[in-house]
């Protein structure tokens, strides 16, 4: 009886009950497992193994992801929830930044990367500098390259700098193609003009075949006549291989900041109207000394249409459903455009042109309604101021447009 006793105290002593089946089996064989011991089938059933710590835990606590099993540390630390869709996926698939998780269908759809230092941006915020939307950049970075770049998209517009004391100020835009839309060239242009101050700089534009606008800050006649260098823009043009008389696509703007016709709106609209009557009652002498055609003219900047009275005119251009494609643009809040001008590189053209603005600017702010109804064309030039306007005068005989003058013409190299 004893020796039965002693036996049975051995095999307990020596096996465990497995706390799932029931069965009894050998300590050796058995595993512990949360004070538990299971056989080895069972403990398969009540637990898994993590598949990155390698620790066993029970099958209420794990976390299962693409049929991989976590325990919940390993979970939070090895897999990421997408900011966008809300699903989860492991690390290795995440697509975002420090600031944001993005699957891959996610970024891919809806995101891009700022080229400077790789933060993940929404397409919606995205800049770029070209329309093949290569490279984007975010605000910071944009702003940081705009600084440093040379070459600008069409719609960069930094805050306009005056220069010249006065209440008139000529904002120019040059365009110029067929030798590039090219950062080197906008660089050694912006290097030459821009030596003490910016007084330029330099967009795309879609209207050119492979070219780019120059465009000069808010100046003063005197300003543009004496201290912008539009010389040395002619010369380094054409050494590049650019044109701009000799393309059908280049123009020459000239803005006139609003501000110059008076104080109040109504002010500024009385002398607004006044200038579209000039254009309209001396249309064919503008026609000629814009060296367009026409059909050029009907395409870039056409007219209003003849009314009686310059209110009529202004009222109608208000009406106007050609945008900014009119000999004088009003749809710009702090501007007036001349658009009639075509390009050039040629320096006394453009002078002549700004100085041909300027006079205009004069007749309509000094002249009333009934003034500048009778005003005839050649009443207009010969009362030109010689010595404030040489560069108009001259370009005015060599155009025949100044009083039955002629002068030869000029046939230096420069009208492209």
């Amino acid at each position: 009886m004893c020796k039965v006793i002693e036996k049975k105290e051995v095999i307990e002593e020596n096996t465990v009950i497995c706390a799932e089946c029931g069965e009894r089996i050998p300590k050796e064989k058995a595993y512990l497992f949360h004070n538990d011991y299971y056989c080895l089938y069972c403990l398969d059933e009540v637990s898994s193994v993590c598949i990155h710590c390698g620790e066993r835990i029970p099958e209420d606590e794990i976390c299962v992801l693409n049929e991989n099993v976590y325990c919940e540390d390993c979970y939070d630390e090895y897999t990421f929830v997408c900011d966008r869709c809300k699903n989860r996926f492991e690390n290795k698939e995440n697509m975002g930044d420090d600031n944001i998780d993005l699957c891959r269908d996610c970024y891919c759809d809806y995101y891009t990367r700022c080229s400077e230092y790789g933060k993940v941006i929404h397409n919606d915020y995205a800049n770029y500098f070209d329309a093949y939307n290569e490279t984007a950049y975010c605000d910071e970075c944009f702003r940081d390259e705009c600084n440093t770049r040379y070459l600008h998209d069409y719609s960069y517009k930094p805050d306009p700098v005056f220069r010249g004391s006065g209440n008139r100020f000529f904002g120019c835009e040059l365009e110029i193609d067929g030798a590039g839309k090219d950062e080197d060239n906008a660089q050694e242009l912006c290097e030459a003009v821009n030596t003490h101050v910016e007084n330029i700089y330099i967009k795309t534009d879609g209207s050119l075949d492979d070219g780019m606008e120059i465009v000069t800050h808010p100046m003063t006649l005197e300003y543009h006549m004496k201290n912008m260098p539009w010389s040395d823009i002619c010369r380094i043009a054409l050494c590049m291989g650019y044109k701009s008389h000799n393309v059908s696509t280049c123009g020459l703007h000239i803005h006139i900041n609003r501000t110059a016709f008076g104080e109040t709106m109504e002010e500024q609209e009385e002398c607004i109207a006044r200038i579209l009557y000039f254009f309209e009652s001396n249309w064919n002498e503008l026609l000629k000394f814009s060296r367009r055609t026409e059909n050029q003219l009907n395409h870039w900047a056409k007219r209003y249409g003849w009314k009686c009275e310059p209110k009529s005119i202004l009222d109608d251009a208000k009406k106007c459903y050609s945008g900014r494609y009119v000999c004088v643009n009003i749809t710009n809040y702090s501007t007036v455009e001349i658009r009639i001008f075509r390009g050039t590189l040629k320096y006394n053209t453009i002078i002549a042109s700004i100085q041909l603005a300027d006079a205009i600017c004069d007749a309509a702010v000094f002249m009333s309604d009934s003034e500048i109804k009778s005003l005839a064309w050649s009443t207009f030039v010969s009362e030109l101021d010689k010595e404030k306007y040489p560069e108009l005068i001259r370009y005015l005989k060599e155009r025949r447009l100044y009083v039955n003058e002629t002068v030869a013409l000029n046939m230096e190299r420069g009208e492209e």
